[in-house]
């Protein structure tokens, strides 16, 4: 058990130092649901989604490269960093020019018509965001995770503060989308600041052969990274589009887009423990990659994982009647029932990434490619056939599909590969029980709040004591 302690520990300190500051992004929704109402806040939710798939071709994957090519032997790190950079900064300017020449088609678009300025700022956005994407990758390379955790802590406590000064005390101000960008560009400029001496150092430069070796690696990068943002970002992108006219009533498509996108966030809480979990598990899978014991310690792994992440399905959707209040206006609460889909779809992209040691450890990544778009494709399938029935409540059910497909076809190839003992009987059982918790409770309606909220905490202290005697000896402090 000593090495899963580590391995949880670890996982602690990255939440802490990577995590932190995506959680206390995330307050921002309680402002922002607050002040806007579901049509407006569709706006954000809808620019946001497509700046996270814009994103990804912007950096171009260059970020991993850096990694794996700086810490090749007899490459110059610092060499190496002016190739990466270089890479994303030509790339970058290529696409913001061809970007704010194309900013009032792209306008009308992300249904903005006349916005021009909000384009060009999203574009700002993109651009300071790339160029700090490799430096903030030389800090961890560097393992200077004080001053990585610093960088990302200051720039959003900008943000946070930029949004409250702006929405709640500016004078002379009516509330508006614009401030929201406005201050993501404003913190985002920090960066220039935070990086300067870095960025100084950078010159432009091109190896005959480092440089293509680089392409070839962060190309495939790139893919995967843009089928896996379009597994997450999708459904926001194309609620409005897909979702007929008059499906919720008097509503607009903005105002439904708007309900999604903050009921989203609600399952936020399963996505940061996926998050603090991947960071601190990557680079435990490889350091016991040669223990002939890895398999078994891999399973034991997952399943602890799983536990973990049962125990968050279960605690967020039988107190959503309390979790409903930091959705500042009662319109958003109409969403709520999908919540519990996303917690289970975020549970096997859990997993998934769990599943995925097997092509990392047999060099076999092409095939992290071909899965993560089957996903997409199926994404974008189950959303184009479920829109237009079940509106938002279709594009939940179309994540949950695409991640269990994902961890379906990546447990059976891994079994083929690099056979890992998972005990996928329990795995299923797990799963199953918690669900018959989260609906079994959501069923029984207490009007008193105090009294529900109670039953709630009992109902979870059950659950926590049927895993107790579940697993026996195996939940008790021993080292591997």
């Amino acid at each position: 058990m000593g090495k899963i302690q580590r391995l949880a520990g670890e996982t602690v300190l990255y939440g802490l130092g990577s995590i932190l500051p995506r959680f206390l992004n995330f307050l921002l929704v309680r402002l922002h649901t607050n002040v806007f109402g579901p049509e407006e806040y569709g706006i954000i939710t809808n620019l946001y989604a497509w700046v996270g798939v814009v994103n990804i071709v912007f950096i171009f994957g260059m970020e991993t490269a850096y990694f794996r090519f700086a810490s090749k032997t007899g490459n110059s790190e610092q060499r190496v960093f002016n190739l990466a950079q270089t890479v994303v900064i030509v790339i970058s300017t290529i696409l913001s020019v061809a970007f704010v020449l194309l900013a009032e088609p792209i306008g009308n678009t992300l249904e903005v018509s006349g916005r021009t300025d909000l384009v060009m700022w999203l574009v700002a956005i993109m651009f300071v965001d790339a160029i700090a994407a490799i430096p903030f990758a030389r800090l961890r390379l560097q393992k200077k995770a004080l001053r990585f955790a610093v960088g990302k802590l200051l720039n959003i406590g900008i943000l946070v503060g930029l949004n409250v000064y702006f929405l709640k005390y500016a004078q002379g101000y009516e509330p508006n989308v614009s401030l929201v960008v406005l201050a993501n560009l404003a913190a985002n400029a920090f960066y220039l600041v935070f990086f300067a001496p870095m960025l100084l150092s950078w010159r432009p430069a091109y190896d005959k052969e480092i440089s293509p070796a680089m392409y070839s690696y962060a190309y495939p990068i790139m893919v995967t990274g843009l089928a896996g943002m379009t597994n997450e970002m999708f459904s926001r992108i194309m609620l409005v589009k897909w979702l007929p006219e008059g499906f919720y009533g008097i509503h607009s498509e903005q105002y439904a887009l708007g309900v999604f996108g903050a009921c989203y966030k609600l399952s936020v809480l399963m996505n940061l423990t996926i998050t603090a979990f991947r960071y601190a598990a990557e680079p435990f899978f490889f350091s016991n990659a040669s223990d002939k014991n890895s398999p078994q310690l891999f399973a034991r792994v997952n399943h602890y994982f799983l536990i973990v992440c049962c125990v968050i399905l279960l605690a967020v959707s039988i107190n959503l009647d309390i979790l409903k209040y930091f959705l500042g206006n009662p319109a958003y609460w109409e969403g709520l029932h999908i919540v519990p889909i996303l917690l289970l779809a975020y549970l096997f992209l859990g997993m998934y990434y769990n599943f995925s040691v097997w092509f990392k450890l047999t060099d076999r990544t092409y095939y992290g490619t071909l899965i993560t778009v089957i996903g997409m494709i199926i994404t974008i399938v189950a959303n184009y056939f479920l829109i237009p029935i079940a509106g938002y409540e279709g594009s939940a059910v179309a994540a949950l599909l695409c991640y269990f497909a994902m961890t379906v076809i990546c447990y059976f190839l891994g079994q083929r590969y690099y056979p890992i003992p998972y005990n996928v009987g329990k795995i299923l059982l797990y799963i199953t029980v918690t669900l018959l918790f989260v609906y079994g409770t959501s069923a029984i309606e207490i009007s008193n709040q105090v009294a529900a909220t109670a039953f709630h905490m009992v109902v979870i202290f059950v659950f926590l004591i049927l895993i107790y005697f579940a697993e026996g000896r195996q939940l008790r402090l021993k080292r591997a």
